[in-house]
């Protein structure tokens, strides 16, 4: 199965990567209170932006899958 990203997933990602944890963290916040919001058949580009989202915290954090998505979540307050 061969994954392709369109200009804008392509450029989303590439944000992504400059970002820092905090940031990262942060955008994964949003897309998640996004998604809780609207309906399914409208997430479905934020959904996609979730995946590539959790996809550079997993490369970032390696073995540790969401955990510091986690962490932070929890003792951001």
């Amino acid at each position: 199965m061969s994954t392709r990203l369109s200009a804008s997933e392509q450029e989303f990602a590439a944000r992504l990567e400059a970002m820092s944890d905090v940031e990262l963290f942060e955008t994964r916040d949003g897309l998640e209170s996004t998604s809780e919001r609207t309906s399914f058949d409208k997430n479905c580009d934020t959904f996609a932006k979730i995946v590539l989202t959790e996809s550079v915290i997993e490369r970032r954090f390696p073995g540790q899958l969401l955990q510091p998505y986690k962490a932070w979540r929890k003792y951001r307050i």
